[in-house]
Order: structure tokens, then C-alpha cells, then sequence
């Protein structure tokens, strides 16, 4: 299915820093997502990284210079003709200059001789990136509605460490769908959980699922692409895009207190968590020792927080559950919509190739509370993502897909 960067023409800009080679990756992934890549390159980008390179994977030549090409004013034709204009990296004198008005080559050119949105992705040293001089030009910039993707700490050119490594390609092209995607859930309250808990028998071990949680993780950044203000209640250390509000925690009893503080401030609630049903009643202070025989584990159930959720609910709030079967895929899923009191229940089959856990795929079945259902073939977790939100708009009112038609299939 086409996603918010398919047919989108992108102006990508590249300067002078070492972190030119990232943006080789940048626009080979931009192409692959279905977007005509610009490449242009500074004079200094030149230095680092050839332009046949990028000439070779972009869906047009790479621009170097302001004179000698084919059309007479190409900042104009690249500035006119953008959908957005992302520079990866942007140096501190690109930022400058942008911030000035200083069209002192082809790059600056078409920042100023564009009224497309602009990402900026700064990439330099700490001590640069840090500078009140690059830090005022920035605060300048965001106030002129530029979108700024944050740079990462790690290691730097040198050796050194600390911040100002270019952001990681996902964190990229991630800003740039929020940029690009579609706003229907702007200004909508989002909470998502992810992953599955887990439950210490002793300090060492633990009752617990297969849960990679890349699905929530999934929900909660295509929620974040369409503006949505999104927290992330996650059990994993999955990578998470800039502007996404995380809380992490571990156990069940840590996902209720999460989940439960944060509900009454939610317009839209997605429990795609696998929470543990059970928990040990006790767990050991010390790891338990293999010669003191085998331990007997008693269990007690957990607090079911979809049913507290559906129970507290407040007049408008959506809420979304999620049932991983391994057989009786409707007939279970169907019988927890009703006693949850939930909206919208996507359920899976496990067992099925291909589908749920440690996957990087799904297929699902959207059953709604109103009688309506969706099948969704083998996909993109992301495109699920998608998928499910569709609904939550339509039952927010805010557009969507709300087809009732149970032979959709899609993916």
C-alpha cells in the first residue's frame, strides 16, 4: 500500500560533514518508499562523498552548482517543485546561512526559494552543536516553522563522544512522514502499550511471553506520523522516534499504574501489550538455588486493565484491544469485545506463518463494536498501524476507513 512518502518529490540536501556517507542510505531508502529523490550537494559534500553516487540511486542526476547545468535557474525549479526539502546532514554553516538568508550556493538557493516544509537534521561536533551562535540560528529557524530532527549522542568524528552524531535513517525518514502523512489525528490524545511483561519468580527469573512489542511500537509511530500526541507504555528498549512520549516499565502491575494514571487525559487508548494474566504470588528475595529442589510457584491473576479501562471509560474515548489467539480467532475475539466494554479488538492467530510475535509482519482481523469487520492479509506491522487508525478516525469522526465489509484484504 502506498505510504505518505510514495509519489512525494523530496529536495534532499547534503553538506559538508562526515556524516555526508548517511545520507547515501537516507536516499536509497527514500526511493525505496516510493519518493523521487533531488540529491544536492555542497562543495564540501562533494569532499566527502562523490555525486555519481547519489546520481546513481536518486531518480534524478545530483546537483552540485548554481552555473553549468542544463536549466538556468535550478534552485527555482528544485525549491517550486518540492513536496518537502530534508538536509542530512546539515552542517552548522548550511544552518547559518538558512537562518541569515545567505544563498551562497545551489543548497542555500533552494531553502530560500522554497515554501515546501524543511527538516533539518544538524550533524557536528559537541562543542559546535552547542554553540549559543548555531543554538540561536536553530531557535530562529524552528520559529520559522522549520522541523528540526534532534542529533543523536555517540561516537563522533575524532573519537570523541557526546551529542551531535546525525540521527539514525528511521528517525529520518520518520520525521519526514509525520511531515508528509496525513494530520487526522492532530491534537488527539493517544496512549499505546507495548511489548509483554514480566512477572519475577526470583531476581534472576521471570514468567513472561513472546511479545516483541514491535507492533504497538508500530501503532505508536504512525499515530505520531498523523500528529497525533502519543505516549508509549513499552516493556521493550525498542528505538523510539523523536516526539514520542515513552514510559517504560516491566511488570503487570507497572503497566496498570502506567496505563490507568495516564487514561482519564487519553482521547484514544491501544492496549496492544500482551499483559501477563498471572503473576508468582511471591517472589524470592535470593535466585533460587537448583539444589534446593524444585521451587513450588504459586500464581494469582493480575489485574485485567483493558476490562478496567473499558469500565472507566469517559463519554467519547476509544478504546482499542488486541487478542493473540491460536485458534477460534473470531469467536474468542468477538466474545472479549463484548465483555471488555471496547470499541475495536484486533485479533491474530499466532500460530499462523508469518504472524505476530518476533515478526515483522501480521494479519489480523478488525471486529468493532458496532458489528463491523475487516480482514487484513499478511502486511507490514506498520501497515496495520495504519490500518487500525483508519478506524479509530472513522469513530472519532475525523475521516478514515470504516468499511464494514468482512472480505477487505489488504497488504
Amino acid at each position: 500500500m502506498p505510504g505518505p512518502l510514495t509519489g512525494r518529490r523530496i529536495v534532499l540536501g547534503v553538506s559538508g560533514g562526515i556524516a555526508a556517507y548517511k545520507a547515501v542510505d537516507l536516499c536509497r531508502r527514500l526511493v525505496d518508499a516510493g519518493a523521487w529523490v533531488a540529491p544536492v550537494l555542497t562543495p564540501d559534500a562533494s569532499r566527502f562523498v562523490a555525486p555519481l553516487t547519489f546520481s546513481a540511486l536518486a531518480s534524478e542526476p545530483a546537483r552540485t552548482s548554481l552555473w553549468g547545468g542544463p536549466e538556468p535557474i535550478p534552485h527555482t525549479r528544485l525549491g517550486q517543485g518540492a513536496d518537502v526539502v530534508v538536509v542530512a546532514p546539515a552542517t552548522a554553516r548550511v544552518i547559518g546561512a538558512y537562518a541569515a538568508g545567505i544563498s551562497d550556493e545551489l543548497l542555500t538557493a533552494t531553502l530560500l526559494a522554497t515554501r515546501a516544509p524543511v527538516v533539518l537534521c544538524p550533524a557536528m561536533h559537541t562543542e559546535m552543536w552547542e554553540h549559543p551562535a548555531v543554538q540561536a540560528n536553530l531557535a530562529t529557524l524552528r520559529d520559522r516553522g522549520v522541523h528540526v530532527v534532534e542529533p543523536g549522542v555517540g561516537r563522533l568524528a575524532g573519537g570523541d563522544q557526546g551529542p551531535g552524531r546525525l540521527a539514525e535513517t528511521d528517525e529520518i525518514l520518520a520525521a519526514l512522514e509525520r511531515v508528509l502523512g496525513p494530520r487526522d489525528l492532530e491534537g488527539v490524545r493517544l496512549l499505546v502499550s507495548a511489548g509483554g511483561t514480566r512477572e519475577p519468580i526470583d531476581p534472576v527469573r521471570f514468567v513472561g511471553n513472546r511479545s516483541s512489542g514491535r507492533q504497538g511500537h508500530a501503532l505508536a509511530e504512525e499515530a505520531a506520523s498523523r500528529g497525533g500526541l502519543v505516549t508509549l507504555v513499552t516493556t521493550t528498549s525498542l528505538p523510539v522516534p523523536a516526539g514520542i512520549d515513552v514510559v517504560r516499565v516491566e511488570t503487570a502491575a507497572e503497566m496498570e499504574e502506567a496505563v490507568l494514571g495516564r487514561s482519564d487525559a487519553c482521547d484514544v487508548i491501544v492496549m496492544a501489550a500482551a499483559v501477563a494474566d498471572f503473576r508468582p504470588k511471591l517472589a524470592a528475595e535470593d535466585k533460587i538455588k537448583k539444589a534446593d529442589g524444585v521451587p513450588e510457584v504459586v500464581l494469582e491473576p493480575t489485574t485485567d486493565v483493558l476490562a478496567a479501562l473499558g469500565r472507566g471509560r469517559r463519554p467519547g474515548q476509544v478504546l482499542v484491544g488486541f487478542a493473540a489467539e491460536t485458534g477460534k480467532l473470531r469467536e474468542r475475539a468477538t466474545e472479549k469485545l463484548r465483555t471488555k466494554g471496547i470499541d475495536l479488538i484486533v485479533a491474530n492467530d499466532v500460530s499462523a506463518p508469518g504472524v505476530g510475535f518476533e515478526h515483522e509482519t501480521n494479519a489480523v482481523v478488525l471486529l468493532g463494536g458496532d458489528g463491523t469487520e475487516q480482514q487484513v492479509g499478511l502486511t507490514a506491522k506498520r501497515e496495520v498501524a495504519r490500518i487500525v487508525l483508519d478506524a479509530v478516525c472513522a469513530r472519532l469522526g475525523r475521516g478514515g476507513d470504516s468499511s464494514g465489509d468482512d472480505s477487505t484484504e489488504r497488504g
